[in-house]
């Protein structure tokens, strides 16, 4: 996702192809005599035609044989192409990224000495690297949703972190400052270093395939992720007034009465995000490790951590509300504003609390803002930011 290695284009040239090769010598193949003086001198690629078991991270490259290279493709047999790119004389190429392993491809060069093919095959490996990644392809959210690339095993060195890292490309419809950080060894998240710019436009491409993480781990596959970024939703409780103030885009939209966790039920102080909405959950204490305390119905939920704080309707508490901190950590609110806040909210709207003595624990959840910026570059791998690409 961020910043990324990119295809140079050429006018005329078409610069596709593939990351992915193996020691085995090189190779060039039949095709075009061409050359100006009628001898036969085609592109030389390595990997060589018919090598196998190739490693999927090791760069495919061309050479000339003579003159220069005009076109270089690497696709497989659906046709899905790679890329990489020309040197500036056009007397070479080399693949940018890696190979889906267990996979043929087709090498085709064209060059002034003719026409060089070659047909190899990517090794498969004894351990597969799958992902996932959030938000959800073509979702609006909120200016403070990070975007989470969730991996199937850890990635654990500081050196494959860094590769992951360098894998990852981040494109923005208008380009900000921002980085990529390990909340552990199988996720890694970006955020920009201010919140989103409202109506941002993202695309994080993930080249994950052939990606090595460990012995004998490679990625299966590439990943791209569309998202927008909604108006800026910020809301701030203060525990301490029992009062909500909702802004969108800096005007305050909706003041409304609550009621937070009572004295031994704190709730968190902090700036969280709105991480998801259910308008109906069953409140269990039993999941908080209190079976037995509360088992009670709940409407128009608001979910801003893991281990359960909800912004909710609270019909019970309404008097309450406004006026003192009863409930068990969640954020008591009347039906109807807890309704209208339900519609109101993005996934990734700022929500900040302040006024308890419970501060909230990076982790729980997405909370990307739980860090100061120093902080979050430190736990990335390159630890420095990177200004996303503009988004075409």
């Amino acid at each position: 996702m961020v910043k990324g290695r990119t295809a140079t284009a050429l006018t005329g040239v078409v610069l596709i192809g593939a990351a992915g090769c193996s020691g085995g010598g090189s190779g060039g193949g039949g095709g075009d005599t061409g050359g100006k003086d009628g001898k036969a001198a085609p592109p030389v690629i390595t990997p060589a035609n018919g090598t196998k078991d190739v490693a999927p991270d090791q760069p495919v490259t061309v050479k000339a044989g003579k003159g220069k290279l005009t076109e270089v493709t690497v696709a497989d047999a659906k046709g899905n192409k790679a890329a990489g790119a020309l040197a500036p004389d056009r007397s070479s190429w080399k693949s940018a990224w890696g190979l889906r392993p267990g996979t043929t491809y087709t090498v085709t060069a064209k060059g002034e000495g003719g026409t060089g093919t070659s047909t190899f095959t990517t090794l498969t490996p004894r351990a597969k690297l799958e992902s996932g990644m959030s938000p959800l392809e073509g979702e609006k959210v909120g200016v403070g949703m990070p975007v989470q690339l969730i991996l199937s095993r850890p990635v654990a060195t500081k050196e494959a972190r860094a590769a992951v890292e360098r894998a990852l490309e981040v494109r923005m419809s208008t380009p900000v400052p921002g980085a990529w950080s390990w909340v552990s060894d199988k996720e890694v998240d970006f955020r920009p270093q201010q919140y989103w710019p409202a109506g941002q436009k993202v695309q994080v491409v993930a080249h994950l395939a052939g990606l090595k993480v460990g012995d004998g781990v490679y990625g299966m596959k590439d990943r791209t992720l569309n998202f927008t970024v909604g108006p800026q939703h910020i809301t701030k409780i203060d525990a301490k007034k029992h009062v909500a103030k909702v802004t969108d885009g800096g005007r305050t939209v909706r003041t409304m009465n609550v009621s937070l966790g009572k004295p031994g039920d704190d709730s968190y102080s902090g700036v969280m995000i709105a991480q998801e909405k259910a308008a109906d959950i069953v409140m269990d204490s039993a999941t908080t490790g209190d079976p037995g305390a509360y088992r009670i119905p709940t409407k128009w939920n608001v979910r801003m951590t893991y281990s359960g704080t909800f912004v909710h309707a609270a019909p019970w508490s309404t008097g309450a509300q406004g006026n003192a901190n009863v409930s068990h950590g969640c954020v008591n609110a009347s039906p109807a504003d807890a309704k209208w806040f339900f519609n109101f909210t993005n996934r990734g709207d700022i929500i900040e609390v302040t006024g308890t003595t419970r501060k909230l624990r990076f982790g729980n959840g997405p909370t990307p803002w739980a860090k100061s910026w120093d902080a979050w570059l430190k736990d990335g791998a390159l630890g420095t930011p990177v200004t996303g690409a503009p988004l075409k």
